[in-house]
């Protein structure tokens, strides 16, 4: 009877070791390391969205170039049906980042619930719009382009 009694508090005590080590494990930053981190993090962002951009002129200039003035302008929908989406999920990220809040799972999940939605309808409106003159390969084109825009990056070994 007694030895169960000990093993309990055993167990108890070695918990609250082990929440205590938790505790210690945790990683706490200056403000000066926040405010680089937050920077650093900004800079990240801003350069996808650099890359996704220029990537984007690169597709539409090539379309106009192969298969003339629609082609450019289909490349052009298919660029800003992912691009104007990503960029308003970015600049959420930016104004969260730093208007100092901390940022949840939750909150990133769903700014990219929203992203990847709103691309869709945007997908769908262009789709059921179609009036004639989109070239569907162009637009595709266009969209594959700004989804790799970090390519870009990676072969300049800019890579956040």
């Amino acid at each position: 009877m007694q030895q169960a009694n000990n093993t309990g508090e055993n167990q108890s005590s070695s918990t609250g070791e082990q929440h205590a080590s938790e505790d210690d494990n945790r990683l706490v930053l200056t403000p000066e390391q926040r405010v680089r981190l937050a920077r650093n993090s900004g800079l990240g962002i801003m350069r996808v969205l650099v890359a996704q951009a220029v990537m984007a002129f690169v597709v539409v200039v090539v379309s106009w170039a192969v298969a003339g003035t629609n082609a450019a302008l289909s490349a052009l929908i298919g660029a800003g049906v992912y691009f104007v989406p990503n960029a308003l999920f970015a600049m959420r990220l930016l104004l969260g980042l730093f208007g100092g809040k901390n940022a949840t799972p939750m909150s990133f999940f769903l700014g990219e619930f929203f992203k990847l939605g709103s691309a869709l309808c945007l997908l769908a409106l262009v789709v059921y719009s179609d009036t004639g003159w989109l070239v569907w390969p162009a637009m595709l084109f266009g969209l594959l382009g700004v989804l790799k825009g970090y390519v870009l990056l990676l072969a300049l070994g800019k890579l956040p």
